[in-house]
């Protein structure tokens, strides 16, 4: 029994002691609270280029204060082309292209044969004036009992490419289809005068052959002349009036029967 007490005691036998166990717990808790007191003083006072960048430190120094706020030269407010102020902004009509000062001018022009007309206001592709006017020859057609419409538009649309491909041969400078257009539309407003003639009494006789023939050399006077002033093409006259003198022949025709 004594042995087996022996050989229990020396198995159980080792040099771990309390006091051993103390000094390893008290050096755990002076461990634990050094990695406190480090993590403490770094969570009070961080260093300031830890986790920033050095392009974000070198940008914030030059830091002005004006954030969103570009600012623009002379030169490049030139350039953006926009106007401060409604005050100062052109008409709606204006800007539809709709001048009624140049369709009284152009009206009177072709009124008036005899009046020199002003190329600078010419040269502009106003068609508000010419739609009116070939609705109008329309209109007074049909009030004569003749459903003309197509025929109006498709010959007025045939025409003004004939003489922009002439117009094109026989000046320097050129002329586009917008002027062309615009100078034979408003030239058209005679015709309108011989349409609303035919509503009133036959063209089918003397009387109104001489209106047409009359009505026709009105309509290419003033086409040919307004031409020439936008173009430059002095002495030319009679040339543009011919070709004009039988687009106008052909709305005559359509009118008289």
């Amino acid at each position: 029994m004594s042995n087996f007490e022996q050989f229990h005691y020396d198995f159980y036998q080792s040099s771990y002691t309390i006091d051993d166990q103390e000094e390893g717990y008290n050096r755990y808790g002076s461990n634990e609270n050094l990695c406190g007191s480090r993590k403490s003083q770094t969570g009070e006072q961080p260093p300031a280029s830890a986790f920033a960048p050095l392009e974000m430190l070198l940008s914030s120094q030059s830091y002005t204060g004006q954030i969103l706020q570009p600012t623009y030269s002379p030169d490049t407010l030139s350039h953006l082309g926009y106007v401060d102020g409604f005050d100062e902004e052109p008409p709606l009509l204006e800007e539809l292209g709709i001048n009624f000062e140049h369709i009284w001018q152009k009206t009177l022009t072709v009124l008036n044969p005899m009046k020199p007309a002003d190329g600078s206001i010419m040269n502009e592709t106003d068609l508000t004036g010419p739609m009116v006017f070939c609705l109008a020859l329309g209109a007074t057609l049909l009030l004569a009992g003749k459903v003309h419409f197509g025929y109006v538009y498709g010959v007025s649309a045939i025409g003004c490419l004939a003489m922009h491909a002439l117009l094109n041969l026989m000046s320097i400078s050129g002329v586009s289809h917008g002027c062309v257009a615009s100078v034979l539309g408003y030239s058209l407003l005679p015709m309108v005068i011989l349409s609303s003639s035919a509503v009133v009494f036959s063209l089918q006789g003397i009387l109104g052959t001489l209106l047409a023939l009359f009505i026709i050399g009105w309509c290419s006077l003033s086409a040919s002349k307004i031409f020439t002033s936008a173009l430059a093409m002095e002495g030319q006259q009679l040339l543009i009036a011919y070709p004009c003198a039988l687009l106008y022949g052909l709305f005559a025709l359509l009118t008289v029967f």
